[in-house]
């Protein structure tokens, strides 16, 4: 449960790379352009929410990654891995005074957001140049050099409150934002090798290159969404005069569907009726990075319609190869980041005060002290939390308190020509074995070559389990059934499949890395024989 925490005092060391603005709310929540911060988030540094690598340790030299509980939907009907319709519920947020006190739903994920493959033949694994857009004529082995080059779409939906920066955890003190984001991998399956060093140091450029946009009123980018010529200021502050916010409480409606410009998505919030798109196509600046491996120092991209790759939604052959998830259409709740610190060095620095009352850790990164806070007046730390002793990993999920967020309610997806019919099966995943397993992890207890160590609430780095992991549970709301995420939330969950027992057994896939066919667990899934929630 959320617990009192001391006032915080600060300061932090300042990251190397292009600007990325960080700022303190002035009064009446205004930033001060005259104490920016110029730290670079990308997948690289673990810093952006981006979809999980298998093997991440190869492709970056370090593991990075994040913490995803997902609930993943499956249809054998043509068009359900490319057409999909969700409704939700904007949760609501405790008052922002006496915070220590309280826990809000920053604290507990930066972002929760709605998937989808893509076609990206510059992407993974770069050996087959071709691919048919919304045909299941994509299905090939994961392991196969003859997979078409595959990205991943994340509509991803900020909460508000804490620090402005991009891409989150904050667009603004009080309101939502929304962002269509497409990740891809600019490694080679045959040789390993990823893009250049050089190209790296660019824009939106790592490894996994991401096309990053704010859904607009308009439709139009505020600025750049591709990797290469990414605006920080321009692409990454959402402006309250272009781009789409929701307010706590407000019903949405989220479409995603193909044209012939590329994914078309559009978010309706039916409060208020504004509403908001983004087409991920050339005309609107998307563009898909140009593969080129050292020596070479070339970093160009190429205008692209990204388009659906799969007609359906199937276990285990709609998948994305380098993933470490096994999913097309998904919702996932990206948690494990923001952790507690009561002092930084400098702003967007390490922590080098107190983590929840114990010495900080080699996760404790990306840090900002309260005074920068746009409404929730906290010191905390955005970096990936590994070590899973952060609020995600506390009781302070959504209980009905007034201490806690109202729930997130989300809907399955609909599919079809008008949006009617459900999704045959759901399946829970957890990818916390991908995080466990890796030597930066104390006490690093999973091995996921054997599966042994692993458990589905994992060892934090203070060598006991998790105080908490958080689950789905489903209940009546929206018309019908809808789920939320984290614990049971009284007068709503009926039915919670059995707590954190619901991702179920280990499950061992293949994967490809730098030419090699290697066998491991890196999730905990269980595929139902229906959809309870339909």
């Amino acid at each position: 449960m959320a617990r009192s925490r001391a006032l915080f005092g600060f300061a932090a060391i300042l990251l190397c790379g292009a600007p990325l603005l960080a700022v303190p709310a002035q009064a009446g929540g205004a930033a001060s352009p005259s104490a920016q911060s110029t730290v670079r988030f990308t997948c690289a540094n673990s810093r952006l929410p981006c979809l999980e690598v298998k093997n991440s340790d190869d492709v970056f030299g370090h593991y990075v990654g994040h913490d995803e509980p997902s609930l993943l939907f499956y249809s054998k009907m043509p068009g359900s891995g490319n057409r999909t319709q969700y409704s939700g519920v904007i949760p609501s947020d405790p008052s922002a005074s006496n915070p220590m006190s309280k826990s809000y739903n920053f604290e507990l994920y930066p972002t929760i957001w709605f998937g989808m493959a893509m076609c990206d033949t510059h992407s993974y694994p770069l050996t087959n140049k071709t691919c048919t857009p919304d045909s299941d004529s994509n299905i090939t082995p994961s392991t196969s050099q003859r997979h078409a080059g595959t990205a991943f779409t994340e509509l991803q939906f900020y909460p508000p409150g804490w620090v402005q920066q991009f891409n989150g955890p904050s667009c603004s003190a009080t309101k939502w934002c929304v962002a269509l984001t497409i990740d891809s991998l600019a490694v080679s399956n045959v040789t390993g090798k990823p893009i250049n060093p050089t190209c790296q140091a660019q824009g939106l450029v790592s490894e996994e290159p991401t096309n990053f946009a704010y859904l607009t009123h308009s439709g139009t980018p505020q600025g750049p969404p591709d990797p290469v010529h990414f605006d920080f200021v321009k692409s990454g502050r959402p402006s309250p005069t272009k781009a789409l916010f929701l307010g706590a409480g407000d019903h949405y409606t989220v479409t995603m569907h193909d044209s012939a410009n590329g994914l078309v998505t559009e978010v309706d919030d039916t409060t208020t009726g504004q509403k908001g798109s983004m087409t991920a196509s050339a005309a609107n600046g998307f563009a898909q990075m140009n593969y080129a491996p050292a020596p070479s120092k070339q970093c160009t991209d190429t205008p692209y319609n990204f388009h659906p790759m799969y007609s359906t939604s199937q276990p285990d052959k709609t998948v994305v190869p380098w993933a470490v998830h096994t999913y097309n259409i998904a919702i996932d709740t990206e948690i494990g980041h923001f952790d507690y610190c009561s002092a930084v060095s400098q702003p967007g620095g390490n922590c080098t005060g107190t983590e929840n009352g114990r010495k900080p850790d080699f996760d404790d990164t990306a840090c900002f002290p309260a005074s920068f806070a746009l409404l929730v007046k906290v010191g905390g730390c955005e970096g990936a939390n590994e070590g899973f002793d952060g609020p995600s990993y506390l009781a302070d999920w959504p209980n009905g308190s007034a201490s806690r967020p109202g729930p997130a309610l989300l809907t399955s997806p609909r599919t079809g020509a008008s949006f009617g019919t459900p999704y045959a099966q759901v399946a829970f995943e957890s990818d916390a074995p991908a995080i466990e397993d890796h030597a930066d992890s104390p006490p690093n207890n999973c091995n996921i070559a054997t599966g042994g160590g692993c458990t589905r609430i994992p060892l934090a780095d203070y060598h006991g389990p998790a105080t908490f992991y958080p689950y789905y549970s489903s209940g009546s709301a929206l018309g019908g059934c809808a789920w939320t995420v984290g614990q049971d939330v009284p007068g709503f969950s009926t039915n919670d499949y059995g707590k954190v027992g619901q991702y179920g057994p280990l499950l061992f896939s293949t994967f490809n890395s730098g030419g090699q066919v290697q066998r491991a667990s890196f999730d905990f899934r269980n595929i139902l024989p229906n959809n309870p929630c339909p």
